[in-house]
């Protein structure tokens, strides 16, 4: 399985993103999809995460009311909307794939997830 994921950038605070993940290499059913991030000198951390087959998702506290996780109309694809973003905000996002997950139940541990795309930038300036 490989994650490819994009739209990072440099925005600035309280502006607007819109991260992709595109899963290949697998026809992926009952898994969850998932975002982390990981600043400077911090550890990685959970974002969101969508269970594919029953559409239910999970936020971090830290982006709860701002954030939208969503599957896409192509398949395997999962984007991230980010409103109101901080400059805390800043760090790069990962998108992952939990496919052990019994009945596609979101985890939010990093060492759940299987696969893990290459990571985007995202910068936001105050």
């Amino acid at each position: 399985v490989q994650l490819q994921a994009s739209g990072g950038g440099l925005v600035q605070a309280g502006s607007s993103l819109s991260l992709s993940c595109a899963a290949s290499g697998r026809t992926l059913r009952n898994y969850v999809m998932g975002w982390f991030r990981q600043s400077p000198g911090k550890e990685r951390e959970f974002v969101a995460a969508i269970s594919w087959s029953a559409g239910s998702t999970y936020y971090a506290d830290s982006v709860k009311g701002r954030s939208t996780i969503s599957r896409g109309n192509a398949k395997n694809t999962v984007y991230l909307q980010m409103n109101s973003l901080k400059p805390e905000d800043t760090a790069v996002y990962y998108c992952a794939a939990d496919v052990g997950s019994p009945l596609a139940v979101i985890r939010v541990g990093e060492s759940e997830y299987d696969y893990w795309g290459q990571g985007t930038q995202v910068t936001v300036s105050s």
